[in-house]
């Protein structure tokens, strides 16, 4: 893995630390209480979720029978496409399925 790549997929990360620091706090009944703070994690929680949900197809095909595809799924729902692009071989895979 280059720097590059490791460093893409720490925002990722940290995304998904900051929606489990806002959960945690809401669990407490001490809720983010700043609107931009609130803003930003449902932000971060669609693009977490949503966004990253709906790059497993492309994910799948890519990986093709290297991973299986559950384990290939959990990568790119933790990471996104900063797993899935930056495989060996992803951009002839991509453009032809």
């Amino acid at each position: 893995m280059t720097p590059k790549t490791a460093l893409l997929r720490t925002i990722p990360i940290l995304g998904w630390l900051y929606l489990a620091f806002g959960a945690g706090r809401a669990l407490r009944g001490r809720p983010l209480r700043h609107p931009l703070a609130r803003a930003a994690w449902w932000l971060d929680a669609v693009l977490s979720v949503v966004v990253h949900a709906a790059q497993v197809p492309a994910a799948v095909r890519v990986a093709g029978g290297d991973r299986s595809p559950l384990a290939t799924a959990l990568l790119t729902m933790t990471f996104g496409m900063t797993w899935w692009k930056t495989q060996p071989g992803s951009e002839t895979k991509e453009t032809n399925p």
